[in-house]
């Protein structure tokens, strides 16, 4: 029997909201959870935190009513309670903002941030009043937006505040936020930590679940670290720092991704005047102009708006609106579909997974083979088949090489950790053979160590001869792996800065959307 975790005095000055103990939660052949004894506090940041796979989102969605725990009790204010479903945690005070948008993508802000919960009148869906308080809902978390616009036409950054304020429209007393800052730009994130700063101030716990360690240092109060399904470090975060979190978190050091230069091949892909219009009539690309050579790793930043997704999209070929010429490998580039230009040699590997990354329902193999499926079928007396071995093969070498945790290939996909699933989108992405590899924020909501796989991946596939072409908001991701940096803002490319010459407060500067110059 696992004893309940030793708590320090200042812990001990207040009692626990919500306690979990020896709970367990087992999967076909995975044990999520290992007798966890957990503790929440109100009026606290509680941080929860540990490598993609250690347990966290499992133990949040039986917080939430989501999954239900194969063994152990849950007690909310010492009451012991059996949560059937989301619904039934928010009645005990429970609320959640999930790591992966859970928002539909047709419907309006307004009614993603009232279904289920409908304002009504005379019996009918009282639209005026839902738009009246979705509008300052949306305005609590610094979004300036019409509440009848559809989420598929919305940022990933600006769906999650969207999740935001769903959430935030519920009485709780007890907050989940998995990643809630994963897709926020750094002015968005700072709205974020003045709304949990005034439900700290009353009396509301909040679960912080970040794998940005920066972020936990500023926000959190108190600091739980799983790792395999176990809790193996309690703390206060005022008693910690960075390297306590990680050699608790990895059991050992930070794994480091050390940059290593490559010999560059000569120009693969060129983008000359490339424009693109929003629907709403700004540019989200303004003449956008940069050349890639053959096994070069750009690093591209910018703020969210600046136009880094749009770029990615068009040269998979997804906005036929899109001018402008791109010549790859010595061709110009027709206007057609995305599977054209996977089968000429680029790949992406899409900022929204869930959405755009894989299909749920099928498995890591089925997902990791999707683009490539047709280099696995043979004709037979005129069918089609699908050489299944050679399959397996190729999944279980990408899993191996990428260091993916998944109990079999043959597993479904959503029962894989977040930076897992990259992990397995990525393998999708490198199955198509891509001369040219794109890679959009591509260790969104993944822990340090998954982060620095990632990398290694990353570089390990620019030494092969594979041009990789990545974005991010992140000053350290972009400084990482790549050997030049072209700085993004309104649409253009402000700079093109070699390794040597990338330094930060001129990065910073250049992003800025008022910068006029641009540095090539």
């Amino acid at each position: 029997m696992t004893v309940p975790p030793v708590i320090d005095k200042h812990h001990a000055e207040k009692t626990p909201l919500v306690k979990v103990r020896e709970v367990s939660k087992l999967y076909p052949g995975t044990l999520a959870l290992d007798n966890v004894n957990y503790e929440v506090f109100p009026a606290s940041v509680n941080v929860l935190i540990g490598e993609n796979g250690a347990g966290k989102s499992t133990l949040m969605k039986i917080l939430a009513g989501v999954e239900r725990p194969s063994s152990g009790k849950l007690l909310v204010g010492d009451k012991p309670v059996n949560f059937h479903s989301i619904r039934a945690a928010e009645r005990a005070g429970i609320g959640i903002i999930f790591q992966e948008l859970n928002l539909f993508q047709d419907m309006s802000i307004a009614e993603n941030l009232f279904i289920g919960k409908e304002m009504l009148k005379s019996g009918l869906i009282d639209t005026d009043a839902q738009h009246h308080v979705a509008k300052k809902l949306l305005e609590r978390v610094g979004l300036d937006i019409d509440p009848t616009t559809r989420i598929g036409d919305l940022y990933v950054g600006q769906q999650q505040l969207v999740e935001i304020a769903r959430v935030l429209s519920r009485d709780v007393s007890v907050l989940i936020m998995d990643e809630p800052t994963s897709a926020l730009s750094q002015k968005e994130v700072q709205v974020l930590f003045g709304i949990i700063d005034t439900l700290r101030s009353q009396g509301v716990a909040i679960i912080y679940i970040s794998h940005r360690l920066e972020e936990i240092m500023r926000i959190g109060d108190h600091i739980t670290v799983l790792r395999n399904g176990r809790i193996v470090g309690i703390d206060e975060v005022n008693n910690i720092d960075i390297p306590w979190i990680v050699q608790k978190m990895v059991g050992s050091e930070k794994k480091q991704f050390d940059y290593q230069p490559r010999d560059l091949g000569e120009s693969i892909l060129s983008v000359r005047d490339l424009v693109l219009k929003r629907i709403n009539g700004t540019m989200a690309l303004d003449h956008v102009n940069f050349d890639v050579k053959r096994g070069e790793v750009i690093g591209i930043y910018g703020l969210m708006g600046a136009g880094r997704t749009e770029l990615m999209e068009v040269l998979l070929g997804l906005h036929r609106n899109a001018s402008g010429e791109i010549v790859f490998d010595g061709q110009v580039l027709k206007k057609g579909k995305p599977a054209n230009r996977i089968k000429a040699g680029i790949a992406l590997v899409p900022e929204d997974r869930q959405s755009f990354g894989m299909i749920q329902p099928m498995s890591v193999k089925d997902n990791m083979t999707l683009s490539s499926i047709g280099r696995y079928c043979s004709k037979l007396l005129g069918l089609r088949l699908i050489r299944r071995r050679l399959e397996t093969e190729n999944c279980d070498e990408i899993i191996q090489r990428l260091g993916i945790k998944a109990p079999h290939a043959d597993h479904a996909i959503t029962t894989l950790s977040g930076g897992n699933m990259q992990k397995v989108i990525i393998g999708k992405a490198l199955l198509t053979q891509p001369k040219v590899l794109l890679f959009d924020e591509p260790t969104r909501g993944v822990d340090v160590g998954a982060k620095a796989d990632i990398y290694r991946a990353m570089s390990d596939i620019a030494a092969q001869g594979v041009s990789v072409i990545y974005t991010s908001s992140e000053l350290d991701e972009v400084l990482a792996v790549s050997d030049r940096v072209l700085v993004m803002a309104g649409g253009k490319i402000t700079a093109s800065l070699t390794r040597d010459d990338a330094e930060r407060d001129l990065i910073t500067r250049m992003a800025s959307p008022t910068t006029p110059a641009t540095i090539h």
